[in-house]
């Protein structure tokens, strides 16, 4: 684990432990793993032979604070519409997906099209950050009863940490045998870091008193269009003007702390 990742770490803990001293609220802890469709400069946008090609894994550790009940004295709090409909979330979590060129472009048989054939990359993430989530329907309620539903959406942001390793099964890349010249100089395998915002939607089922299953689709854009290792120039290749984004789908398991 990297020294940024650690002392981002470090904040997270730091906050949630500071608002609980103050605030007393309860806890919850998750863990999720599903599937990751990746959006990015391989392949052709909006194209099904892509977005089913370019698919990955992800896993994560959730954090809930709960507003609508007080651990410390076994009982809820004061009833308001934000204690019963909010609560927030931190996430620690790590997504990988294998990356090449699909589509009409890379189907061809001609030379361009047995380079792009030939590029592949991997997208490695590791995520750190919170978002706030709305049930709309009463927490409570949901607390309260066995097998009941809670639907909910959420909007947060995540600081990335991303690695890449674009290469070419023909040879080194920027060179005539290897890279289409839309690539050249336009690639990298180093990594770096971001910002990016995610939005999501899903929903709870009560399994037990303390605990629940939750599923959830999640968007999640990046401020950079170097996570995947292609970033060819949007003012040529307009069709590569967005930065990188994926779709989420993950299963979880959530424990609440009493």
């Amino acid at each position: 684990m990297t020294k940024k990742i650690k002392y981002l770490l470090m904040l997270l803990l730091g906050a949630n432990l500071s608002m609980t001293a103050q605030f007393g609220f309860s806890h919850e802890v998750g863990a999720f793993v599903g599937g990751v469709a990746f959006q990015s400069d391989f392949g052709v946008r909006n194209d099904f032979e892509t977005n089913a090609g370019n698919t990955g894994f992800g896993i994560g550790l959730v954090h809930y604070m709960n507003f609508a009940y007080r651990a410390e004295c076994n009982c809820y709090m004061p009833e308001t519409y934000f204690n019963d409909h909010f609560k927030v979330r931190s996430e620690l979590s790590y997504n990988s997906t294998q990356l090449q060129h699909f589509g009409k472009w890379a189907d061809r048989s001609s030379f361009t099209a047995s380079q792009l054939r030939a590029m592949k990359g991997e997208a490695k993430v590791t995520d750190i950050g919170m978002q706030l989530e709305y049930f709309p329907l009463s927490i409570r309620e949901f607390t309260a009863t066995d097998g009941a539903w809670a639907p909910f959406i959420g909007l947060g942001a995540h600081y990335t940490f991303f690695q890449n390793g674009t290469y070419s099964e023909l040879g080194p890349m920027d060179t005539p045998i290897s890279t289409p010249i839309k690539y050249y100089g336009a690639w990298s395998d180093e990594g770096g870091s971001a910002w990016s915002v995610v939005a999501s939607v899903g929903t709870r089922y009560k399994l037990t008193e303390l605990s629940d299953l939750f599923a959830e689709v999640r968007w999640q854009y990046y401020f950079s269009d170097w996570v995947d290792g292609l970033n060819p120039d949007p003012e040529v290749w307009t069709e590569n003007k967005a930065n990188d984004w994926n779709l989420w789908f993950h299963v979880g398991y959530i424990y609440y702390l009493d």
